[in-house]
């Protein structure tokens, strides 16, 4: 595609450089447009003055001087009019885009946490009659979720893309607002609480790891500075992360690129669990964090899932359902809603849309000889 690619380029390049050299020009050639039109009105102003001067039936030479006078000093305003019209235009456009954005409803401001004012969570978390749909659309991306996730317990969700899984994850830390329902801790609507605080409930692992150009430790300890090397070392070495840690050129303080760029998928994963883990929030909400990682990565993340989720509150999507087994309830979305949840095996059982979802992954593969 680089001819492609570079032919696409040229025209959105000769598009630029021909509206470039049309303001250009038209910016350009005001000014003097303006100075040869003055010329010729001071010109014709000078022979009509002049003859009535001289022909004495007009005005006097003195009324003639005065005007001439408060002509000229007016002369240099006008000109500037000429060019206050490009700069009017080109701020309507400015303007336009910068309302846009002043006229974007403003979330509430964060400010720093205060840890009195953090809810506590001793009970459970509950999803009300919930329904959402993303702002500027009117297609029902939520309707009417129901379920309720005990302190301690593992929920998973299952479903086809577009099903609405990150969604509910989304909603819980409130990055979007409902449109109808309530989302309670404790029984408190989560709206009721200050927003800085409630993220200080949750600890996010997901799918697109969010690393920075900085030393793996400032990483990993990045949201509880300040924290000890051991404290690092410890939840690295949980996140199965510390074997390839002990391994790079200067271990933690190793600079891993901008995204983590000089990780592999996995690496970079762990990385990230790491994080978790030493932050260790009341709840954990996990993005398919195991997705588009080759076998050996698979399993060393999912073993530190393992540990991120033991004996803490979890609200995970998952595709490999091999990694949701043991949850405590798992919901089966499809467009929206909630059309199955129990256990592994009572969802086996029912034999429908769960059944399913395992049978495409379970299926024993058909080789060539077997299949003749």
């Amino acid at each position: 595609m680089n001819e492609e690619e570079h032919r696409r380029f040229k025209n959105e390049n000769q598009k630029f450089i021909h509206h470039s050299y049309k303001s250009t020009s038209i910016g350009a050639i005001s000014s003097p447009l303006t100075e040869v039109l003055g010329m010729f009105v001071v010109v014709i102003l000078l022979l009509y003055g002049g003859q009535q001067v001289l022909a004495k039936d007009g005005f006097g030479a003195d009324d003639f001087i005065r005007f001439l006078f408060f002509l000229f000093s007016a002369f240099t305003p006008m000109k500037a009019l000429t060019v206050i019209v490009n700069t009017i235009q080109q701020g309507f456009a400015a303007a336009d885009r910068v309302f846009k954005l002043l006229d974007l409803p403003v979330e509430k401001l964060v400010q720093p946490v205060d840890l009195k004012q953090v809810p506590t969570f001793n009970d459970s978390i509950k999803f009300n009659d919930v329904t959402f749909s993303y702002p500027g659309t009117t297609t029902k991306v939520l309707s009417e979720i129901n379920f309720t996730m005990k302190k301690g317990s593992i929920i998973a969700l299952v479903g086809s893309s577009g099903a609405g899984k990150s969604t509910i994850l989304d909603l819980l830390p409130r990055f979007y607002e409902l449109d109808s329902g309530t989302i309670t801790i404790d029984g408190k609507d989560i709206t009721t609480f200050d927003l800085t605080a409630l993220r200080h409930l949750f600890g996010i692992v997901s799918q697109e790891t969010v690393l920075f150009n900085d030393t793996i430790y400032n990483n990993i300890a990045y949201g509880t500075f300040p924290c000890s090397n051991d404290r690092v070392l410890d939840a690295a070495k949980a996140a199965n992360a510390l074997e390839f840690i002990e391994k790079l050129p200067h271990g933690l303080d190793t600079i891993i690129g901008e995204r983590g760029v000089m990780l592999s998928g996995g690496q970079r994963q762990r990385i990230s669990i790491a994080r978790a883990l030493l932050r260790n929030p009341p709840v954990l909400i996990l993005d398919e964090a195991t997705s588009a990682l080759d076998t050996e990565s698979e399993r060393l993340v999912q073993s530190a899932i393992n540990n991120l989720i033991e004996n803490r509150t979890a609200l995970i999507v998952a595709h490999r359902l091999s990694t949701i087994r043991h949850a405590d309830l798992i919901l089966v979305l499809e467009t929206g809603k909630i059309v199955e949840q129990g256990t592994h095996e009572e969802l086996l059982a029912l034999n429908k849309r769960y059944k399913y979802f395992h049978d495409i992954q379970f299926a024993p593969s058909v080789t060539p000889s077997s299949a003749s």
